[in-house]
């Protein structure tokens, strides 16, 4: 294992991303669509936002009452928008943190996923699931 290894090294580069304008049903098809659990919403490639698929599982009582009805979703879907689910206190990373620290930083926080910016712009996303592919590669 490399002590010293930039995060850059296996974060996802070609991020999924939303604007604050898109609706929450274009986030669950694209959370369906690509099977994954976090999305950063950015302005301009400035991240501003992280909306997690838990993030809109909170929302959604269909889901809490066991009702499948994908009209009463998208009612409840469109009573919010983007900008108020998602989370805007971010803590993120910079592409040439160590993967110990950012695996640090995941551990302590209880975080599943950090944006990674580079000048203000996103660049890369990395989750809990990149660290246990990576350390499995170690093995």
């Amino acid at each position: 294992m490399i002590e010293k290894a930039p995060i850059s090294t296996i974060m996802t580069a070609n991020v999924v991303t939303l604007k604050k304008g898109d609706s929450l049903t274009q986030a669950e098809q694209l959370f369906k669509q690509h099977r994954i659990r976090h999305i950063p919403v950015v302005e301009n490639d400035t991240i501003i936002g992280m909306l997690s698929y838990t993030d809109l599982l909170r929302i959604s009582f269909a889901d809490a009452v066991g009702i499948d009805d994908h009209d009463v979703e998208a009612m409840v879907y469109n009573m919010f928008t983007i900008e108020q689910v998602m989370k805007s206190s971010l803590v993120w990373v910079s592409p040439s943190n160590s993967i110990k620290k950012v695996a640090k930083i995941l551990a302590e926080k209880e975080f599943h996923a950090l944006p990674v910016v580079h000048q203000n712009k996103l660049v890369g996303i990395v989750t809990t699931t990149d660290l246990i592919k990576y350390l499995l590669k170690q093995f």
